[in-house]
């Protein structure tokens, strides 16, 4: 943070203001949104090689001897499921069985990383604080003191390897590694992102930061790599179908109507938020779907979803698809609403034929799986 900024800066603010990043303000946070279409940038990572900070992502971790009970009490996945050097999506669930965030678990050897989102921090460290109770144990918040950066895309792997000092063709998809990069940088690198394609995210100090980034720019530029902001993880992400807190997930919005019931492991025993689950397991209410639009308009978020010019619905992400060529949208409808009928979406007014579809819109071959 500095004087003139009442929001807090990255350790490669300084990189994005000089290469003409357009910063704006995202969850508390200066962040890049562009630095130069969405559209580009989003087609660099399809099909080359895209370079994010994804810095403003909460970053803490645990040590202890009762750390796995306490994130088990915290957190509606079973932490106890969880090996070495892999990691978990998983929730963080109030009372009423809404969504506080949405986090990944990291489990080393003998600790763990939580890594959330950034606009929900607070309330996240406030949870994990309540839950607590007498579980002996530390969390640390090391959000300001390292930088995460995420390598996107299908020649994410050819562009990180050289820098790193473990095997990443080694890593499967939700694993990572701890090693170096640059041979002098410690770091936690996963095979994660939020994208939709193959990718890894890297988790260094804040004072390697730079040199890393440059070094991954440097490594990546005979595919073309580009460094890509907030616009484009937007469009990818829903493109993969992916919830976005806020949008898809909320303290009013409960797991198993947004498609993310798999997460909640109600047979694990006592969790926050568990009486709650319990009872919306068996009537979520309604349901989240995709959209395709008969237009090149964006429905955006709360436009209404109407069946035979019935409400049923509303809009919760909405974006004109670079990779499909269409207008495409993820909504919340009635759970029973007839598949048959005139589905239209209310577009700033004017009514737009759509149709259901399977979610993903897009999807990618998944890496292959290593033999370890």
């Amino acid at each position: 943070m500095t004087a003139d900024s009442a929001f807090l800066e990255t350790p490669l603010h300084a990189w994005h203001k000089a290469r003409g990043g357009r910063l704006v303000e995202f969850g508390g946070w200066l962040m890049p949104v562009q630095y130069t279409t969405i559209v580009e940038e989003h087609r660099a990572v399809r099909e080359r090689v895209g370079l994010f900070d994804v810095s403003h992502m909460g970053r803490l971790t645990f040590d202890g001897p009762g750390v796995l009970d306490w994130l088990d009490r915290a957190t509606t996945n079973s932490v106890a499921s969880l090996v070495d050097l892999k990691i978990q999506y998983s929730l963080l669930a109030n009372d009423q069985g809404g969504v506080i965030d949405d986090i990944l678990v990291y489990r080393q050897p003998f600790a763990y990383i939580v890594v959330c989102n950034a606009s929900n921090r607070a309330a996240a460290v406030a949870h994990l604080e309540s839950a607590q109770r007498d579980s002996e144990g530390t969390m640390v918040d090391r959000t300001r003191d390292t930088a995460m950066i995420a390598v996107q895309g299908p020649r994410a792997l050819e562009t990180l390897a050289p820098l790193f000092d473990q095997p990443l063709d080694k890593i499967s998809y939700y694993h990572f590694a701890m090693g170096r990069l640059l041979g002098r940088a410690n770091a936690v690198v996963s095979r994660t992102g939020y994208t939709g394609e193959d990718g890894f995210e890297a988790v260094v100090g804040a004072h390697a930061a730079v040199d890393v980034w440059e070094a991954l720019m440097e490594s990546g530029r005979k595919f073309d790599i580009v460094p890509c902001g907030l616009g484009a993880r937007d469009t990818l992400r829903l493109e993969a179908a992916m919830p976005l807190h806020g949008h898809e997930l909320s303290e009013t919005i409960n797991p198993f109507e947004a498609g993310v019931g798999w997460a909640v492991k109600l047979e694990k025993g006592d969790f926050i938020g568990r009486p709650a689950l319990q009872a919306l397991a068996q009537n979520p209410g309604r349901k989240r779907v995709g959209l395709v639009l008969d237009t090149k308009r964006i429905a955006r978020q709360g436009a209404d979803v109407l069946l035979d010019g019935r409400s049923i619905g509303t809009v919760s992400s909405g974006t004109f698809s670079p990779t499909l060529d269409q207008s495409i949208a993820m909504a919340f409808i009635e759970r029973d609403a007839p598949a048959a009928g005139a589905l239209e979406v209310d577009v700033r007014g004017r009514r737009e034929p759509a149709r259901l579809v399977k979610l993903p819109f897009y999807k990618r071959p998944r890496p292959p799986v290593s033999a370890g």
